[in-house]
Parts: C-alpha cells; sequence; structure tokens
C-alpha cells in the first residue's frame, strides 16, 4: 500500500503534491495511484518500440502533466526530457527515457503493493 512516507522514500515531492490536493492524504494518494496504473505508461513504451515519435510526443505530454501535477519527480523530470525529444521528432536517444520512466513506475507500483 502506497504512504505518504513511501512517497517521499521514492523521491515524490510529497508537501507540493499534498497542496495541490487540499492537504488530503487519502485523495493525493489515491491519485497517485491511480495515475502509475493509467495504462499510457504501457502505450508510450509501445510507441517507443514501433518508433511512433507522434505517438510517443501525445502520451508523454499527457504522463508528463499528471507526474509533475502529482510532484512524482522521478517520473515527470525524464517524462519532461522525452517530452522534447518527442515533440522535436528526434530519431535517437528517446528509448533511454522511457526506459527509465517505466522503471520508476514500477518502482512505485511494487510500492503499492
Amino acid at each position: 500500500m502506497l504512504t505518504i512516507e513511501k512517497l517521499r522514500t521514492f523521491g515524490a515531492d510529497v508537501e507540493e503534491g499534498l497542496q495541490r490536493c487540499i492537504n488530503n492524504e487519502a485523495f493525493y494518494i489515491r491519485l497517485v495511484d491511480k495515475a502509475i496504473r493509467d495504462p499510457a505508461f504501457d502505450n508510450l513504451r509501445e510507441a517507443a518500440e514501433k518508433g511512433d515519435l507522434e505517438k510517443g510526443f501525445e502520451l508523454s505530454h499527457a504522463l508528463k502533466g499528471v507526474a509533475a501535477n502529482l510532484a512524482l519527480t522521478p517520473i515527470s523530470a525524464p517524462l519532461t526530457e522525452v517530452t522534447e525529444l518527442f515533440r522535436n521528432r528526434s530519431e535517437t536517444g528517446y528509448r533511454q527515457y522511457v526506459d527509465l520512466i517505466i522503471a520508476k513506475r514500477d518502482e512505485l507500483l511494487a510500492l503499492s503493493l
């Protein structure tokens, strides 16, 4: 089960995330749990594997907004980088970021068990 302390250990800016959720810990944790289970993460991996830069941009941009609003810095930081690579239609460099994003998402999923 996710807790505020686990999110802190993960590297989330819990205070910022809580402020956005009117300091309601249960609501914040529920939003984080829902966000990390979003199929968009797996769809992003698939887009990267296929080299679909347009879909990669759409997915990374949406996920970046969610992760940033929840102050999930270990996920939002690489999402910011990969979003710019996809935006610029860069043919290289984005797969390492996608791998990191998925690894960090999986780390949070493990904490939620």
